[in-house]
């Protein structure tokens, strides 16, 4: 293989080969420009090189190969629209075999009545009635959400891996601003646990996380679950959810500062250009810093009433090519460490054909994660949680060929 030091690596290139990185990890494939997110992600690594077989084409290969891609282009579609009359013309004949990945396979390890499964909706349900009462003018006391908090640390000290899997995968329905709370503060524990911050912190930053968006109840459901683009009226009544949240940490609740500043600062930026007060780097309240890339993770992976949600693995890449604009580069690296570039419950083809899900992440690899097989290289299927496990680690001649749709294999427990 030839090696190219990262340094020399521009955006725009095009390799006749695919491009690895770590020696067999899939950095860009064949044909596909180098885009400036594939190089800021190798800087964010230290990864000095990268490997290929092949070489960066020129201007003039490039718009052969072009003109190539748009004649086979061409050829597949009038393939396709004979295929499609044949089809169309026969009167009987045996169904077609099923594709790959019309098979339903499941994404998660574990029934509905399980202990992780029922802690986590308990969180969410405890929560969801407390968010109710506030709403409803009912008198509540800060120690209800701490004694939430203390619950949430306690299960994940014993379902880590479950709970960052219900996150990606869905698992509950309804209850979406408390299933939203509970979900940034499972993110925010670990990256508080992560950066090594002492218990009473992690404690305080948890307890903000839960409550970060209470805020919320107090704009009108036409705002909050609008399908669409908001007006600039409306964005603003949307970020004046901050100061509603504050106000009730702080003046219902009478929750402490640190808490507080949580639910103010939360939609403050690294580089100061966020809302309410244009704070900026170390000005900003390091709960909120690490609130704000676990709400921000939450959101990106969660369905909205105004758009899909998207891949774990695309959440991570989004805030990999920050660049310090949003967030905190030191709570991003350390999210990143325990999330990993695939994370938990993702789905992933690897190179060998199988499919398989993310059980674990290798801290100091996140490109090498822990996996079980769904489906195996030959085309079996496995019913949950008894395919083969695999440290990508250990085993370099696997490796990830790309991230797939969970929804895709929306299957059944049997």
């Amino acid at each position: 293989m030839n090696r190219i030091d990262t340094d020399t690596l521009r955006t725009g290139q095009i390799f006749s080969e695919p491009v690895y990185s770590e020696g067999s990890n899939l950095l860009v494939p064949a044909m596909v420009p180098l885009l400036q997110r594939d190089i800021d992600f190798l800087y964010t690594w230290g990864i000095e090189f990268v490997s290929t077989d092949g070489y960066i084409l020129t201007d003039d290969e490039i718009a052969a190969a072009a003109e190539e891609a748009a004649a086979a282009k061409a050829a597949a579609a009038e393939a396709a629209a004979e295929a499609a009359a044949a089809k169309a013309a026969a009167l009987e004949g045996p169904p077609e075999q099923e594709e790959l990945t019309d098979i339903q396979i499941s994404i998660t390890d574990v029934k509905k009545n399980s202990g992780p499964y029922r802690a986590y909706k308990s969180l969410i349900e405890k929560l969801d009635s407390v968010f109710t009462g506030i709403k409803s003018g009912v008198d509540m006391e800060m120690r209800v959400i701490d004694n939430i908090g203390a619950q949430l640390l306690n299960d994940l000290r014993n379902y880590p891996n479950n709970f960052v899997g219900f996150i990606l995968g869905g698992e509950v329905t309804g209850h979406e601003l408390a299933k939203s709370s509970v979900n940034t503060a499972i993110l925010a524990a670990l990256t508080s646990q992560e950066l090594h911050l002492p218990n009473h912190k992690i404690n305080n930053i948890v307890s903000g996380a839960l409550l970060h968006d209470i805020g919320m109840i107090r704009l009108s459901k036409g705002i909050t679950e609008k399908k669409g683009g908001l007006s600039d009226a409306e964005f603003e009544q949307i970020k004046s959810h901050t100061l509603h949240s504050s106000k009730i940490v702080s003046k219902e609740l009478f929750g402490n500062s640190e808490v507080n500043l949580i639910a103010l600062h939360h939609h403050e930026r690294w580089d100061g250009k966020g809302y309410p007060d244009q704070l900026s780097e170390n000005a900003i309240d390091m709960g909120a810093r690490i609130v704000s890339v676990a709400d921000a993770f939450e959101a990106m992976v969660s369905k909205k009433s105004y758009r899909e949600s998207i891949l774990g693995y695309q959440a991570i890449k989004n805030m990999l090519a920050d660049n310090a604009r949003r967030f905190d580069p030191a709570v991003i690296m350390a999210f990143t460490k325990i999330m990993g570039i695939y994370p938990i419950g993702s789905i992933i083809k690897l190179n060998d054909e199988s499919v398989a899900r993310v059980l674990s992440v290798n801290s100091n690899a996140p490109l090498r994660p822990v996996v079980q097989l769904l489906v195996n290289k030959t085309g079996k299927v496995y019913k949950s949680g008894e395919g083969e496990v695999v440290d990508l680690l250990a085993e370099r001649t696997l490796f990830i060929k790309k991230a797939m749709d969970p929804a895709e294999f929306a299957g059944t427990d049997e």
